[in-house]
């Protein structure tokens, strides 16, 4: 990711200070513009009149938030990117920042080395995240992938017992011919049933159609 020009966001003055040197000790070989704000305004103010390759965005700032900034940057100059760098650890304000539109969020109690290696990754394209912050976002994985106990529909997509029979096989990982000879039928009957629940299932591989047919709750 080329960095020539970055615009620093914080209303503390030794915070701001911090983060144009880290900024400048880690693009000392680079031909870098670096700009900074303290206020929201000024902020657009400068997002306005000049283009940016980086934003580092403060969570509050004296007239608005960090997330209000970076969905206003999704919205008008979409091609910026934008790292959070706070002292707020919250996850309400993380998920809002991050649905907002920022490509990392990083914690501003953090060493000065600890700061400079993930601003080295998102140069190199990454998406920097306090390590922190990702546990707590992989902590709640499980439980948000997990969705409410409900009674089970009726497919909406309907196998025949012989098209089950099949993509069970399939499941297991046998071929057309393997299953050909495990239900006494030809291989062109096996691809016949397969094409059509290929068709049914709206997929067109193997992999697929049981993939399909697992959301669908048509296989265990």
């Amino acid at each position: 990711m080329e960095l020539s020009s970055i615009l620093i966001i914080d209303d503390d003055t030794a915070s701001l200070a911090r983060l144009v040197r880290l900024v400048s000790e880690l693009l000392t070989d680079q031909q870098t513009r670096i700009h900074t704000a303290d206020s929201l305004g000024s902020a657009l103010a400068l997002l306005q009149a000049h283009r940016f390759d980086l934003a580092l965005v403060d969570m509050q700032l004296p007239d608005g938030t960090g997330i209000e900034l970076v969905g206003w940057m999704q919205q008008h100059v979409p091609q910026l990117q934008a790292v959070i760098v706070s002292a707020f650890a919250e996850e309400e304000s993380i998920f809002a920042a991050l649905r907002a539109g920022a490509a990392g969020y990083l914690l501003k109690d953090r060493e000065d080395i600890e700061l400079t290696v993930a601003l080295r990754s998102l140069q190199r394209g990454g998406a920097p995240i306090d390590p922190m912050i990702a546990r707590r976002i992989l902590a709640l994985l499980p439980a948000v992938a997990q969705p409410p106990v409900a009674a089970p529909a009726a497919p909406a997509v309907q196998l025949s017992e012989r098209e089950l029979g099949i993509l069970n096989h399939v499941a297991q990982g046998y071929g057309n011919r393997e299953i050909a000879e495990l239900l006494g039928l030809s291989r062109l009957t096996i691809e016949a049933h397969t094409r059509n629940i290929y068709r049914k299932l709206a997929v067109g591989s193997r992999t697929a159609a049981v993939y399909e047919a697992r959301a669908m709750g048509l296989l265990p």
